[in-house]
């Protein structure tokens, strides 16, 4: 873990950006070991599409940059992270309040070393459902992300 670290002042931070203030997204949770992300999102009026479900946007919007600040925090200052595609299949309609857990475990963070430590890059997916109160699946988000360790 980096010092700058403070999960707290980033949930605030992210909170308080203007799409997730629009949208009503509120992230709820950051673990202190930077290993997972609470999010959640009520369906409002600012986040309502034409047929009164949410809109497709905001639904990819509250799971969008986790991912990779969680592995930039995870994987420190010698790894350069970039967000590089994204998928959303949207399953359902969303309504009410809709919730996802983004969560990076130990076995995926050795998968990535082991696949950068001879400076190759890396293109791991990670697979993210966002679920309604009834913990049926809405959307489910695919996310590419580009990782390689930094020349030393």
């Amino acid at each position: 873990m980096s010092r700058s670290w403070d999960p707290e002042a980033l949930r605030r931070r992210v909170n308080a950006f203007a799409p997730y203030a629009g949208a009503r997204i509120e992230v709820t949770e950051i673990a202190a070991d930077a290993s997972e992300i609470l999010v959640r999102m009520p369906l409002e009026e600012g986040n309502e599409n034409l047929v009164g479900t949410h809109f497709g946007g905001s639904l990819y919007s509250m799971v969008d940059p986790h991912l990779m600040i969680l592995l930039m925090e995870r994987l420190g200052e010698d790894y350069v992270v970039w967000d590089k595609s994204a998928e959303i299949e949207f399953l359902k309609p969303g309504r009410g309040t809709v919730r996802a857990t983004i969560r990076l475990g130990e076995a995926e963070i050795e998968a990535v070393r082991e696949a950068t430590r001879n400076g190759a890059k890396h293109l791991p997916r990670w697979v993210i459902d966002i679920l309604d109160e009834g913990d049926e699946v809405v959307a489910r988000v695919t996310k590419t992300l580009y990782i390689r360790k930094r020349p030393s």
